[in-house]
């Protein structure tokens, strides 16, 4: 039993003074318990209230408090497993924790358009109500009117007709105001119906409009839910759950990396060719795996004085499947918005496999554990043609990095600007 002047209780009380004072102060277990109550729920109630993010299961939870929690706890554990993606349980680590954050999103979302269809109901049978009142008060302030104009002129002078004195008198002006009066009460409690009628169909159009958002909100992290389980049993295919085969795996795509970090920053052995034109072939993709390269396709970059900028920027619009996202045509991918003036370095119909910038894959694969930011776009068609985009002088080069991969790549100077292009993944 626990009792005023024992060490558990002395230990964890915030002072000795207050333990003494509290000491003297109780004397029946009763009191004690009480004590303990208000110290363990009301002062400390992250201890009886915390949860084991770890083993909580956001699907099925519609507990907001909880949900808030997690899905902090995910975010924080994104971060510092940023980079980390060096082995595959680590790879995988990442994908849960981003599984985990997103069905928190989801539950999130759910459990707010839940609670606006519960708010719009009410706000509607509150407009109803409204609605039927204010008819009703519109209909008797009508007929009070029309009795108002049409007898007044007989009531008065029935009234001035049957006055005898003073006090009659009196008593018809008294009721006269009366009169006036609950007209009057009839019109302000009409005006106030009519306010309220106003103010609530605001907060119903208003909930509506957040519930769209909402749903287009949990349509969108519904796609990226399922992008992200696909990346994870992807990894699981390719690697067999093997973490030779994804160290493997890495390697390829660290190479990569380092290669065309390396090419953008002026390193890689080139040969200059000569001068070319829009829509000149200049190369051709190299129609399977490769250095550096799992499948076919054009790493197209655009470099500013060595700055990578967007591409979309200065491509041109052009037919294309968006294949960027968990699946083509999805819509949960990067954005295909090109605004420019410039042909295409491949002939259309465009497949997008990763946009610019911090893409689909970055925030849903385990590539968001290598890297953070895609410098060029990654293209692929039924042509294996590659084409200059614009005029230009035209440089064939090569980039041997660590591992010994000899990725080929071309580049293009653009005359007159501090533009150039590069395509990588080609033979030439």
């Amino acid at each position: 039993m626990i009792t005023p002047g024992s060490d558990l209780l002395r230990k964890s009380w915030p002072s000795a003074k207050m333990f003494s004072r509290l000491q003297n102060t109780i004397r029946r277990p009763g009191q004690i318990l009480l004590v303990l109550f208000f110290f363990i729920f009301i002062l400390y109630p992250s201890y009886v209230h915390a949860v084991d993010c770890e083993t909580f299961d956001p699907k099925t939870s519609n507990n907001p408090g909880e949900l808030t929690e997690c899905s902090s706890y995910y975010s924080n554990k994104l971060g510092a497993l940023s980079g980390q993606a060096k082995t595959l349980a680590q790879a995988l680590s990442i994908l849960n924790t981003q599984i985990k954050l997103t069905q928190a999103k989801i539950s999130t979302n759910q459990n707010q358009l839940d609670k606006l269809g519960v708010e719009i109901t009410d706000l509607s049978s509150r407009i109803s109500s409204i609605d039927y009142s204010l008819t009703d008060l519109t209909k008797l302030f009508i007929k009070r009117v029309k009795e108002t104009y049409m007898y007044r002129s007989t009531f008065d002078a029935m009234i001035i007709a049957q006055t005898s004195g003073i006090g009659d008198a009196m008593r018809v002006i008294e009721y006269t105001k009366k009169v006036r009066d609950h007209d009057r009460n009839i019109l302000i409690t009409l005006e106030k119906s009519r306010l309220d009628f106003d103010t609530q169909k605001q907060a119903k159009e208003q909930k509506q409009q957040e519930i769209e958002a909402l749903k287009k909100k949990l349509n969108a992290d519904k796609a990226a839910l399922a992008g992200q389980v696909s990346a994870k049993n992807q990894l699981l295919a390719e690697t067999k759950n093997s973490e030779e085969k994804y160290q493997s795996l890495l390697s390829q795509v660290l190479a990569e990396l380092e290669a065309i970090n390396e090419i953008i920053a002026g390193k890689g052995v080139e040969t200059e060719v000569g001068t070319v034109t829009e829509n000149q072939r200049i190369a051709s993709i190299i129609q399977s795996e490769s250095c550096n390269s799992s499948a076919a396709h054009l790493h197209f970059i655009v470099s500013k004085s060595g700055t990578t900028q967007n591409p979309f920027n200065y491509l041109s619009s052009a037919d294309h499947d968006n294949c960027s996202g968990s699946s083509c045509g999805s819509g949960d991918g990067d954005a295909f918005n090109p605004s420019g003036s410039w042909s295409w370095p491949i002939s259309p119909r465009i497949k997008l496999n990763q946009g610019y910038g911090s893409t689909w894959a970055v925030h849903n694969t385990w590539v968001g554990g290598i890297y953070k930011f895609h410098n060029g776009i990654d293209i692929n068609s039924e042509s294996s043609e590659v084409k200059a985009v614009q005029a230009g002088v035209l440089y064939r080069g090569s980039y041997i990095g660590s591992k010994g991969c000899n990725l080929r790549y071309v580049r293009v100077d653009h005359k007159d600007t501090d533009l150039d292009t590069f395509y990588l993944h080609v033979n030439y």
